[in-house]
């Protein structure tokens, strides 16, 4: 016999009834946790902040924002300077953005709008999600045996039709930016496809509804209504893989040829703060130790710009495409 269902939301047991003693006892320890791991985080990263600082400051008293403009990193002259490698970092990861993100949102758009079956979708999912897993330096041992054979043809190609143009103003002999931003593409797209399709589920099936009954195509629906709708949090996986591709080590110190040049060539070799820091710490003297702390505090500064930029672009995409003040 079924039961009624007003007897039993009357009774103290059903889940509509008032939260009980042992309820908000522990709703106050959760909300308590929490709190402390948040502050706890804060004040780790002070501690890191701190710890790098210490040893930073006399380089950054002995060179002051000249390190930051320098073009040179001599431990016998002791003369330092980083702006090679941070070209390099803003250069590659940028390359590595516009390529990732590209194919980041098409993959979210292929498995979110219906041109698959769901079950299929979930294991095309779980394969992109997969690459995550891959260690770094198998990625980069990938580059240098198998990317930059396959590429250097074209390579060779373009730099002898197009040398006048910039971008291929050099020929690719080996490591480079090329294979770098293409290796570190690679590596931010699981970030990029996983939050752009959690950002296009989270947006309502009944808007492309309405979209097509507002006369839409399928393609106008998905480019004019679901992408600016899902736009605050497709920017927020962008600004993810950004920083990722801003803070990877091995992989570029093993492809992108850790020479300290300045060049728009996307075959000529570079370098990155991170990759400085992984390939010349452990070696280092007590005076490159300092300016490799400096070199830190240099990305660390970068990285926080990147995320302060990209959650200000948030905030206004969310104000304009979803009605948020």
């Amino acid at each position: 016999m079924a039961l009624n269902p007003f007897i039993e939301a009357q009774s103290g047991n059903f889940i509509s009834g008032p939260p009980s003693a042992g309820d908000l006892l522990g709703d106050s320890i959760f909300r308590s946790v929490a709190y402390l791991c948040a502050v706890l985080i804060l004040a780790l990263v002070a501690y890191i902040l701190w710890e790098i600082g210490k040893q930073a400051l006399p380089a950054m008293h002995e060179y002051g924002l000249g390190f930051v403009t320098g073009t040179t990193w001599d431990t016998n002259r002791s003369e330092f300077g980083v702006l090679p490698e941070i070209w390099g970092t803003l250069y590659s990861s940028l390359l590595a953005l516009l390529l990732g993100g590209v194919f980041g949102i098409s993959i979210a758009i292929f498995l979110t709008q219906d041109f698959i079956h769901a079950k299929l979708a979930a294991v095309f999912r779980t394969i992109v999600e997969l690459l995550a897993a891959i260690p770094s330096v198998v990625y980069g041992l990938w580059g240098i045996y198998v990317l930059i054979p396959l590429i250097r043809p074209g390579a060779e190609w373009l730099h002898e039709h197009f040398s006048w143009f910039p971008l291929f103003g050099t020929d690719l002999s080996g490591p480079g930016l090329a294979p770098a931003a293409l290796v570190l593409a690679i590596m931010i797209l699981p970030t990029v496809a996983a939050i752009s399709t959690d950002a296009f589920r989270r947006v309502p099936y009944k808007v492309k509804e309405a979209a097509y009954g507002m006369g839409t195509t399928r393609w106008e629906a998905i480019l004019k209504v679901m992408l600016p709708t899902a736009s605050s949090g497709i920017l927020a996986a962008l600004v993810l893989g950004f920083g990722r591709a801003l803070g990877e080590t091995m992989a570029l110190a093993m492809l992108i040829g850790n020479s300290n040049e300045i060049s728009l060539s996307l075959f000529s070799p570079a370098n990155t703060l991170a990759s400085l820091l992984a390939s010349n710490f452990p070696e280092a003297g007590e005076i490159e130790i300092r300016a490799l702390m400096y070199a830190a505090l240099v990305l660390l500064a970068i990285t926080f710009i990147v995320n302060v930029l990209g959650l200000a672009i948030q905030q206004y995409t969310m104000r304009k495409f979803e009605g948020l003040k």
